[in-house]
């Protein structure tokens, strides 16, 4: 794809260009005062972008969640994200039965001339009931969005607290579901999508609890 665009990337972008056009049809006919060709444009407009929501809607309902296996990479454009390792890690902010999770991940930049980041990119954590608990700031030394030169990798290790009665513990990426991730078909921030999560599994391959 383009620039290493998703399909549902590139159609978002050819749909917002056509409306911007489409945008400036209009104000031209209205502004020449034709206000039924400015109406019938509008209405046009309006009509795509229906469908669109509607073909967004109908790919998220239709999708499942999906599990991904630890060691497999996940790609957003040239920035690349592969979770290693997960451990209960000691700690003083342990507190009443708390857990801290320490999830190693590393990040690779596959761009092959130019120093990248994802600048958006977060993690967090959630559990077999759906709760999620976000990355405690300042403990993981390396950022998942650390800029990283052409073909090299660092590891980061975000740490999360967690009640002490969670289980079933998976990691996820988000880009935090704004736009234009929201309105992009097949995207794992767009509306209504089920989640794609990394179960985490300790050293001894035992489910974290």
């Amino acid at each position: 794809m383009m620039m290493g665009m998703s399909w549902g990337e590139v159609l978002l972008l050819v749909l917002a260009g056509w409306t911007a056009l489409g945008a400036v049809g209009v104000a031209v006919s209205w502004f020449r005062r034709e206000r039924g060709k400015a109406r019938r444009d509008l209405g046009w407009v309006a009509a795509i972008w229906l469908l669109y929501l509607a073909a967004l809607a109908t790919v998220s309902l239709t999708a499942r969640p999906r599990k991904i296996a630890m060691g497999q990479e996940q790609c957003f454009h040239q920035m690349c994200f592969t979770v290693v390792r997960a451990e209960v890690a000691p700690g003083y902010l342990s507190q009443n039965g708390e857990k801290l999770i320490r999830v190693t991940v590393l990040v690779t930049n596959r761009s092959t001339g130019k120093s990248r980041s994802d600048r958006h990119l977060r993690a967090y954590l959630v559990d077999a009931r759906g709760r999620r608990w976000q990355e405690i700031p300042g403990l993981g030394g390396v950022r998942l969005t650390t800029t990283l030169p052409p073909r090299t990798s660092a590891t980061s290790e975000p740490v999360f607290k967690v009640t002490g009665d969670m289980s079933g513990f998976a990691l996820a990426f988000t880009h935090g579901g704004g736009l234009p991730e929201a309105l992009i078909i097949g995207d794992r921030d767009s509306l209504f999508y089920p989640s794609v999560t990394v179960p985490l599994m300790t050293d001894k391959t035992n489910d974290i609890r």
